[in-house]
């Protein structure tokens, strides 16, 4: 019998390959460093600023006032009077402000922390999220209120400023004296008459003894670690106080312009 040819064997089917691989995220889709570029424009860093300074200022203020303010009355107590009758107004008073410090600290923590929330809200990031600048009643008038609170809270730090500023000046005098007396040449007095009085600054009352120290016992307590430490944890104090107003200034302007632009670009009010 003749072999009969049944044709060619049928090959295998192959699936096509796809020539496009996958191309990933579409172009349009947004990427990683555009959603960081945006957030970063919307930050209100003048409010973050104003926050680190006003965090770093009542820090540096409460902290170095409540210490400075104990060895104020360490030193009273052991050098300028021996009778607890006579610094005793003094003591109380160094309590009650140290209980003052510890409200302030919270209160300016807390109010910081409220000044950058509302920063994060009328700035840049709400308009880039929804499109437009979305004002409600609400917003506009807490805007204000954060304005005039600020102002006012400048106005009385103002004056929390230049009372931090005296305990300082009352530390660098009997600084200066006793520089003169440790040179007694740059000086006409003689040693025995330049002394340091707390009484002429209030501090206790004029029938205190013996209420001031001169001469070579004001030199020996001006060397002394307690009293060059005092001295510069007032000086860190006001520091701080500085720096804290700063911050407050700062918040000021930020919060003025957060205002202006709700109440002049804001395109709808909603209830």
């Amino acid at each position: 019998m003749d072999n009969v040819s049944s044709g060619p064997e049928p090959q295998p089917t192959v699936a096509p390959q796809n020539s496009n691989p996958d191309p990933g995220p579409r172009a349009g889709s947004p990427g990683l460093l555009q959603c960081c570029a945006r957030c970063l424009v919307g930050a209100p860093f003048a409010s973050l600023v104003a926050t680190a300074l006003c965090f770093l200022g009542v820090a540096l203020f409460c902290g170095c006032g409540h210490e400075a303010l104990t060895g104020t009355k360490h030193l009273v107590e052991t050098y300028f009077s021996k009778n607890y009758q006579d610094y005793e107004y003094l003591v109380d008073v160094i309590h009650d402000f140290q209980y003052a410090i510890y409200g302030v600290a919270g209160f300016f923590f807390l109010f910081g922390a409220l000044l950058l929330a509302e920063g994060f809200y009328t700035t840049g990031a709400v308009r880039q999220v929804f499109g437009d600048y979305r004002a409600t009643v609400c917003g506009k008038g807490l805007g204000a209120t954060f304005v005039g609170i600020t102002y006012v809270l400048t106005v009385l730090w103002l004056l929390v400023l230049a009372c931090s500023a005296v305990p300082v000046y009352v530390y660098f005098t009997a600084w200066t004296t006793c520089n003169s007396i440790a040179n007694p040449t740059k000086t006409a007095a003689g040693i025995g008459n330049l002394c340091t009085d707390a009484r002429m600054y209030g501090v206790l009352p004029w029938n205190a003894s013996p209420g001031r120290v001169c001469g070579q016992s004001l030199l020996s307590i001006c060397k002394t670690s307690e009293f060059q430490v005092t001295f510069h944890l007032f000086i860190a104090a006001f520091v701080g106080a500085s720096i804290t107003l700063v911050a407050l200034v700062t918040f000021i302007i930020a919060a003025t312009y957060n205002f202006a632009v709700l109440r002049l670009m804001g395109r709808g009010t909603k209830f």
